[in-house]
């Protein structure tokens, strides 16, 4: 199996923007804990992984790969390049890394400067969570480097968490909303979806909720200008 582990020296920078710095020191500390807290959450997440990574096949790129929950469910059919913005949360996925069943190259990297990647060099971009946790000034960043380095018709899948309309529910995400953003930086009120309705070169073509009206998965292609 091929395994690289791209080491943060290797890694041309440019200056980082003041959020993905304090994103950076958070997940220095909440790193090493990350799969215990995340426990409750990942026995509904792992039953969607699967479905999610199925049809994938080609060059992908994942962006905020974290500890590499979903790195167990790519085919062989895959070549995947998965980025994450924390060295800390790389070093938990090179381990589940070395059992995937396709090549893995890990990547320290900002999901809004993916200069080490060339244009138009895959076929995919998933990312689970990632738009929740990313500030709203950032993502039309991240949405400009999607749209560069998928190909023609390449497609991108997003997984993002969203406030329910129900009032029972929002009321009890409100509740731990306060503890989810100061662990992980994540918060239910990102407006990712009118993001990508904004950018020119990225268009959706499907969206349907994992659970009840929270949990929206965002499907879309890189037309042709």
């Amino acid at each position: 199996m091929i395994y690289r582990h791209d080491s943060q020296k290797n890694v041309r920078r440019t200056a980082q923007p003041t959020a993905s710095r304090a994103l950076q020191a958070k997940y220095r500390w909440t790193a090493p804990v990350y799969d215990i807290l995340d426990y409750y959450w990942e026995r509904q997440y792992r039953k969607w992984r699967p479905a999610i990574l199925a049809d994938l096949a080609g060059d992908v790129l994942e962006l905020g790969v974290g500890t590499g929950r979903n790195l167990e469910f790519y085919s062989a059919r895959v070549r995947l390049v998965a980025v994450d913005l924390s060295a800390h949360m790389l070093v938990r996925a090179a381990r589940r890394a070395q059992e995937a069943r396709c090549p893995v190259r890990l990547l320290q990297g900002d999901a809004t400067d993916l200069r080490d990647l060339p244009d138009a060099s895959f076929d995919w971009v998933i990312s689970t969570f990632l738009c929740c946790v990313m500030p709203d000034a950032l993502q039309p960043r991240a949405l400009v480097e999607i749209e560069r380095v998928l190909r023609p018709d390449g497609r991108f899948r997003l997984l993002e968490i969203l406030y329910s309309q129900h009032p029972a529910l929002r009321h009890r995400q409100r509740c731990f909303a306060p503890f989810v953003e100061w662990l992980y930086g994540a918060r239910f009120d990102r407006r990712t979806r009118q993001h990508l309705e904004g950018t020119t070169g990225l268009c959706v073509t499907g969206t349907r909720f994992l659970k009840a009206d929270t949990h929206l998965l965002i499907e879309g292609v890189r037309v042709r200008l």
